[in-house]
């Protein structure tokens, strides 16, 4: 079937995290994803936390799948002219160096904008390119202290906490692929491309709205809640057996729901019991109702729990760890874990594409090779011949 982004071209110049992540969706969903790396060195994330000699690392290959690799130096006139070849033939350039720094190289947005009038030029920065603090470097947890993610995460007695999702990274990444089809869509009315901008700040100040929301409706700074799901009761986390640290399951049981979740316990005798049966009067006695319902997962396995309340309507997950996610047999179902081929590595699990279109599925396939497609990308958009390949690669231009 032909992919959702077939025929878009995206020059992905990024590194880490937040930029590869944005790619790759795209590449997920169809598009010709070209990795543009530096000769010799590529993305600074291929030899980070290096786990197999001579391979690239795994935090590089979660990030890069389904692209191809070109290597240019852009230090040098024929780089930056091969370069300019083939932004002028693509749709999306995507870039997160530091301030300043494309245009230093002379590449900056109203460079390539009269180069290519149809170019969405995407940048993605930690603080933005305008602002008091838009000279500031980010990383992953600055965004989440900056954005307010970490004064709302952990428990009460505890300081404020960094959530390992990457809300920063990969959040902004999601971000920034929004921001690029709509300004793709937006060039089919206009013919003109435009500047696309997402700052890591921006991104976790908009994933946590809800604790904004809070803080204007009463008046003070949201406080940290650890596991409790407002005044819901059951609405946290309880210990199931056998005990372990994970063995933990997450019940959000709304008043509709209380009859059935009660009578799933094998204890009816809640459902009318005053103390119990309107969730104001749960929340008030919560310090009788928890041990009860404590009492009752303490006997069954997490995925036991979260069988049977699901069975009776009530949303709840088993607290999977990393392992038992790899292994999930529902993601596996959903290809969201898929096994991946990769040079010198041999197999290793990736996740896959969360977003399901049914005219057009995505395939994963696995990351380039450092400089795998320089060859065949050179000839097909610049035009050049094996001899002149040779003579850019003994001249490190590629």
């Amino acid at each position: 079937m032909s992919q959702a982004l077939k025929g878009i071209r995206v020059i992905d110049m990024t590194h880490n995290q937040a930029g590869p992540a944005c790619a790759q969706i795209m590449g997920f969903l169809g598009a010709d994803v070209i990795k543009l790396e530096e000769p010799k060195a590529g993305d600074v994330a291929r030899t980070v936390h290096a786990d197999i000699k001579g391979s690239d690392s795994l935090f590089f290959l979660l990030f890069n799948a389904n692209k191809r690799s070109l290597t240019l130096n852009l230090k040098s006139e024929e780089g930056k002219r091969l370069f300019q070849q083939v932004v002028a033939q693509s749709d999306v350039l995507l870039e997160n160096f530091g301030p300043g720094a494309m245009e230093r190289l002379g590449l900056g947005w109203e460079t390539l904008r009269d180069l290519n009038p149809r170019l969405i030029y995407a940048t993605i920065k930690g603080f933005g390119s305008y602002g008091p603090n838009a000279h500031f470097k980010s990383y992953e947890p600055v965004a989440q202290a900056m954005g307010g993610a970490m004064s709302v995460t952990g428990f009460p007695e505890n300081p404020p906490t960094l959530t390992l999702p990457a809300i920063g990274d990969s959040g902004t990444g999601m971000h920034m692929a929004i921001g690029i089809l709509a300004a793709l869509q937006q060039r089919h009315a206009t013919g003109k491309g435009q500047h696309v901008e997402v700052s890591m700040q921006d991104s976790v100040v908009n994933i946590i709205r809800v604790s904004l929301r809070d803080h204007q409706r009463q008046g003070r700074p949201m406080e940290r809640h650890g596991n409790q799901l407002g005044h819901t009761v059951p609405g946290t986390t309880y210990p199931c057996a056998p005990g372990g640290p994970n063995d933990h399951v997450l019940i959000f049981c709304q008043q509709q729901m209380w009859k059935g979740m009660a009578n799933a316990m094998g204890r009816p005798d809640l459902v009318d019991d005053p103390r119990f049966a309107a969730a104001d009067a749960r929340w008030e006695n919560r310090a009788v109702l928890e041990p009860i319902i404590e009492e009752w997962t303490r006997r069954h396995t997490k995925h036991e729990v979260m069988r049977i309340l699901a069975d009776a309507g009530v949303p709840c997950g088993a607290c999977q760890d990393t392992g038992e996610v790899l292994a999930d047999p529902h993601l596996k179902a959903r290809e969201m874990i898929v096994d991946i081929d990769y040079p010198i590595r041999g197999t290793y699990q990736t996740v896959g594409c969360p977003i399901k279109l049914s005219d057009s599925p995505a395939e994963i396939t696995r990351p380039p090779l450092l400089g795998e497609h320089s060859r065949a990308l050179l000839g097909e958009l610049c035009g050049l011949d094996e001899v002149e390949i040779r003579r850019l690669e003994e001249g490190g231009v590629i």
